[in-house]
């Protein structure tokens, strides 16, 4: 979707900002362009669109030398989103969205109902937010109907220039979870600058790492943490890489144990029973269909009368994941909730119980995420017993 060819560019003053940029982004991937301030980054995002023009090296957008296209007619085709937003103060948050559809000759009827279903997309109802002014919204709020703007016109190619450098952290987390949902269901190509290594770990299927003017590697989140391919690299992401890596690692089936369970129910003394046989001090709870219901001790059931069920005993399950989520997250809820283990659901199974994640499971999951990586295989072949310790 979008090529670069030996790009590079050099001001006026001798300045070389960038040289010698040679990489390819797919069609529906999300890039990010991060590393240091004035490394060149911004001026090659900008360069996509012709707000800078390079002076060597070509680049092409869906199979076209941009040298040969129309500037005007190249950004209309392609959304453009920076930290500060850049919203008409004196057009409602309405006319704000629809403002490229109306430029490239959409009645106002089309316009207007475009904006109204990508403000709604981004989770500001049209006719609460649609009248109001930019002044009149939060900077996450604000930041929302730039994506929305950016989105209007159905572009193939956005542009991002630290889109959400410009809220508070919680704010942040936010709206690159509602980010990464928009991009699941639309697939847009993206190119994001960012100066923030754990944004770009969380946010890019790829992440080009800058040093001075240059990419000093082009890769995956995981193989960039796990493989830094330079020293300059394995300072920039950091001694404690392993640990961002958590956020690269998705929980696997195989990644979990079997725990003693029982139904809800179940008689309680006969639960009680079998969990004596089988040594456990504990049990996830069920029921008839599956589902996680919650958690019992050995110790809450040794006193159930005649009659009783599982269920009567059972306290709820509150540190669960989905199957699929970053180990990152398993492990918060693992601390957030004084956990020893955390149960993994299956959402696109009515939340089916599959197992429980442990911090030993954790563990061998990141080592084989790493140890994959280095042999370029899955993590599914990596024998256990010759993952490094690395």
């Amino acid at each position: 979707m979008i090529r670069f060819e030996q790009v590079g560019k050099v001001y006026p003053d001798g300045t070389a900002a960038v040289r010698d940029l040679s990489f390819e982004v797919a069609e529906g991937e999300l890039v990010t362009l991060v590393g240091p301030s004035g490394c060149g980054k911004t001026t090659t995002m900008m360069m996509v669109n012709r707000l800078i023009e390079p002076t060597s090296g070509r680049i092409f957008v869906e199979g076209r030398d941009i040298s040969g296209v129309d500037p005007v007619a190249l950004r209309r085709r392609m959304g453009y989103v920076i930290q500060d937003v850049g919203l008409f103060p004196h057009r409602t948050v309405l006319d704000n969205t629809a403002t490229v559809p109306a430029l490239i000759g959409w009645k106002r009827a089309r316009a207007r109902a475009r904006a109204a279903e990508l403000l709604d997309l981004v989770g500001l109802d049209p006719a609460a937010y649609g009248p109001r002014y930019p002044a009149q919204l939060s900077g996450g709020q604000r930041q929302r109907v730039g994506v929305a703007r950016a989105l209007a016109a159905d572009p193939p190619v956005l542009l991002m220039d630290e889109p959400f450098g410009a809220v508070d952290p919680v704010v942040r987390e936010r709206l690159q979870n509602e980010f990464l949902k928009l991009q699941a269901a639309m697939r847009k190509t993206v190119l994001m600058v960012t100066h923030d290594i754990e944004e770009a770990v969380r946010m890019g299927d790829r992440i080009a790492v800058y040093g001075e003017g240059h990419i000093e590697q082009y890769d995956s989140p995981a193989a960039v943490l796990g493989a830094p391919a330079t020293p300059y690299v394995a300072r920039f992401v950091g001694a404690d890489r392993g640990l961002k890596r958590l956020s690269v690692t998705a929980v696997e089936p195989a990644d979990l144990e079997e725990p003693p369970v029982a139904s809800t129910d179940e008689p309680a003394r006969d639960a009680a029973a079998r969990m004596r046989a089988e040594g456990a001090r504990w049990a996830v709870v069920l029921n008839s269909g599956g589902e996680l219901h919650g958690w019992v001790s050995a110790d809450a059931l040794a006193g159930a009368g005649e009659g009783s069920s599982v269920g009567d005993f059972a306290s709820r399950m509150e540190a669960w994941v989905p199957l699929g989520s970053p180990l990152k997250q398993a492990f918060s809820e693992m601390l957030q909730h004084d956990a020893g283990w955390v149960a993994v659901l299956d959402e696109a199974r009515e939340a089916r119980f599959l197992g429980v994640l442990t911090p030993a499971k954790l563990h061998e999951a990141l080592r084989r995420s790493v140890d994959a990586d280095a042999q370029g295989i899955g993590r599914d072949e990596v024998d256990f017993d010759s993952v490094s310790d690395a």
